[in-house]
């Protein structure tokens, strides 16, 4: 967010101290109808508060203890949620199963599941980059309008309302309202009709964690800025005779915690919340019953910690036991209202005639199309098109992403509301990478990497990638599709490079190489679906490799080497993560044939091929690792493209490349346990390894082929500038090393 844009955001909260707050509705078309009861019309008001919110469900658990009739609800961000999937007939045991599947990671993390990403986008994980992608448009930096966008959220949503589609809120089993704040105008917004799912994502849309909802020509955040206990709403659009609130409040924070930017910003809009909270409180009733659930240290933030809050709001409705007493219907009233407010859901699997993707203005809707699993013609099945919905979101071409059903003469459609980053199509990511085995050997890397998307409309991309540091260069391709919705493409590329090597003489270092490739090539290739992808084609280039250190007898000789191949390369990959796997699989092969036809001073040919396996029972995992490489045919491998080994999870012990021959066999397996979770990284974990390696016919005569044994012990944890190892290796034979790492190491 620039600057500027958090002094608005600042500017705006300031602004709404003074601006009352003034219903904007989502155009109702008739007058609120007779209510007909004998008896006052009760509303139960819920205010926001984050996960604190998940209060509200313990006082609804004691409201129907003690039968109180609720005949309507006005709720704003945690309460609209909660409100929500009440009047729509979720049970109260219903929501607390809900409650316990959700979690900070199932709320804010928004991509798919990676076994689901297209394969480049697998692709950026094997890198040391971190950084969340930027914007360049107009020689400009831009970022997204919030931490997450909400798409997974929506998901979460649609589970808690039990009916789906377009609803006036009046038709409800219970009659609803939302309150969502106008970023725009500062006013509040009173939803009376609309898709539920989205009305809720828009009335919790924190400003800067969750991206503004656009509903209407109208952008959307959370109601908790103009009407955080919506006492009003309920009296005014609901026609509410008697009020029981629930307010569990934004707690302000000490002057202690009040030590940067976002601290001083939360608690602006904290204070902005207590304010508006206050006017409500002013507007109660004699009659009406306030409820302040007592919820001590837990914050707007705790979703990790929703089952914990729940009872908190049970035990302060029953402190006032005696006055929810007195609104007590006779049990078999009670009961015969109960069911009329509760809805048996019938899931809806009927086919649409149509996908429609409205208002693309870069991204191909035939792409899209190809890849969902929901299709025309298909009957409806709820978690596929979730998943289809999150899929789209995870190509990275869109800010938001959701859904809605349209009937048309003749036919029915699904209208995908793909909204594409305004922030796009061109991206800037960065990385880093340290390494030191605390002896010597210390190493970084310093990576960015520019993506133009969509060039044309069969989805070109255009990315360049330069690194800076103990490996330097710059590689550029571009990869254009041969169609919008096949599997086929072409990638010419380039790239130059600069690189240390070293060469060990059991454990001493005897020479160190620098090596400069220029390279150009262009390759064919499929998409393999979600699993992976097949490359086949050819380069051609010079190597430079020159002693640095070393006698002059160790010398390559040579003072530029023509190479020119055939290449091919086949990636497997269904982990679920490749930093810290906790299921899944990957598998590679390579294959290099050097040839004189290309223009090669040498012939041979070279493979090499990997694979990971990992299974977890709970927090324990298990990660079996294979590499294996050697020659094809009789031809040898030359010096300069021999195998290199060793180092942290590689050979631990050894110094990172201290292994070097013709033929590389190696074995792991490893083990971690994961002591520490995360909401939005992946948690820290403790581990040890056991590895074996050989190196046949090695580089250096006299090194030893047999097979090396070693074994390793780590900390690691995941971080805001990716994966930290700190552990400490040690072989068979004596060597060993301690390690840290930042980026992958394996």
């Amino acid at each position: 967010m620039h600057l500027r844009d958090q002094l608005g955001l600042a500017a705006l909260c300031l602004s709404l101290v003074s601006v009352p707050a003034m219903a904007v509705t989502a155009q109702p078309d008739e007058a609120a109808v007779a209510h007909g009861l004998l008896r006052p019309r009760i509303c139960l008001v819920l205010s926001g508060g984050g996960a604190r919110g998940a209060a509200h469900v313990g006082v609804i658990k004691v409201l129907e203890e003690y039968r109180v009739p609720i005949d309507c609800i006005a709720g704003t961000s945690m309460g609209a949620l909660v409100g929500a999937a009440y009047a729509t007939g979720t049970t109260t045991p219903e929501m607390v199963t809900i409650l316990k599947s959700i979690s900070t990671e199932l709320l804010f993390r928004e991509n798919p599941p990676r076994q689901e990403l297209a394969m480049r986008r697998k692709r950026d994980d094997y890198g040391i980059l971190f950084t969340p992608e930027v914007g360049i448009s107009d020689g400009e930096v831009k970022v997204g309008k919030g931490v997450v966008t909400g798409v997974q959220l929506e998901t979460v949503l649609r589970r808690l309302s039990k009916i789906k589609g377009h609803y006036q809120f009046d038709r409800l089993p219970i009659p609803y309202r939302a309150v969502a704040t106008d970023l725009v105008t500062g006013k509040a917004v009173v939803f009376r009709e609309g898709e539920l799912a989205n009305v809720m994502r828009a009335s919790m849309s924190v400003p800067g964690a969750v991206s503004p909802a656009d509903f209407d020509g109208m952008l959307l955040v959370d109601g908790m800025l103009t009407r955080n206990l919506p006492v009003q709403t309920a009296r005014e659009e609901l026609g509410a005779d008697i009020i029981i609130a629930v307010n569990v409040g934004t707690p302000l924070l000490k002057r202690e915690d009040l030590n940067g930017f976002f601290g001083v910003t939360g608690q602006m809009l904290s204070i902005l919340t207590e304010q508006n909270v206050q006017v409500s409180l002013a507007a109660l009733q004699p009659d009406d019953i306030l409820i302040s659930p007592e919820l001590g240290d837990y914050s707007t933030s705790d979703f990790d910690d929703l089952q914990q809050i729940a009872p908190l709001g049970e035990a302060a409705a029953r402190k006032v036991a005696g006055r929810l007493a007195a609104l007590s219907l006779p049990q078999a009233e009670y009961a015969a209202l109960r069911k009329r407010q509760q809805v048996t859901v019938v899931a809806d699997l009927q086919p649409v005639d149509e996908i429609r993707f409205d208002n693309l203005q870069r991204v191909n809707p035939r792409t899209v199309k190809a890849d969902m699993e929901t299709q025309p013609g298909q009957p409806i099945e709820q978690e596929a098109l979730d998943r289809d919905i999150r899929r789209i979101y995870g190509t990275g071409d869109f800010e938001h992403v959701t859904y809605r059903f349209i009937e048309e003469p003749g036919k029915r459609i699904l209208v995908v509301d793909a909204v594409e980053k305004v922030w796009g199509p061109d991206y800037l990511r960065f990385g880093l990478g340290l390494s030191s085995d605390f002896s010597g050997d210390a190493f970084f890397n310093l990576r960015g990497s520019y993506r133009r998307t969509w060039l044309n409309e069969l989805g070109a991309e255009w990315r360049t990638d330069v690194q800076l540091g103990h490996v330097s260069g710059l590689y550029t391709e571009f990869y254009q599709p041969l169609s919008a919705d096949g599997p086929f493409f072409v990638v010419p590329h380039a790239e130059v490079e600069r690189r240390t090597a070293d060469l060990y003489r059991d454990d001493d270092r005897v020479a160190g190489y620098e090596m400069t490739s220029r390279q150009a090539g262009i390759d064919v290739g499929a998409n393999l679906k979600r699993y992976g992808e097949l490359r086949l084609g050819m380069l051609g280039g010079r190597l430079k490799p020159q002693l640095d250190t070393g006698p002059q007898s160790l010398s390559v000789g040579e003072s530029s080497i023509h190479q020119g191949a055939f290449t091919s390369r086949l990636i497997l990959d269904q982990l679920d993560s490749i930093h810290f796997p906790r299921s899944g699989w990957r598998a590679s092969v390579n294959v290099f044939d050097s040839t004189a036809s290309l223009g090669a001073d040498d012939e041979y040919t070279k493979w090499d091929a990997d694979a990971n396996a990992v299974i977890s029972f709970g927090n324990h995992t298990f990660n079996f690792g294979l590499k294996a490489g050697d020659k094809l045919g009789n031809d040898p491998l030359p010096r300069y493209d021999q195998f290199q080994w060793g180092g942290f999870l590689s050979g631990s012990g050894y110094a990172t490349g201290q292994l070097a021959g013709e033929s590389l066999q190696f074995g792991r397996v490893m083990y971690y346990h994961r002591i520490l979770r995360s909401s939005i990284f992946e948690g820290a974990y403790a581990g040890i390894s056991l590895e074996a390696s050989r190196i046949g016919n090695p580089l250096v005569p006299g090194n030893t082929e047999d097979w090396l044994r070693s074994a390793s012990v780590f900390m690691a944890a995941d971080s805001p500038i990716g994966p930290m190892y700190l552990g400490y290796g040690r072989a068979q034979d004596g060597n060993s090393s301690f390690y840290f790492y930042v980026g992958r190491p394996f």
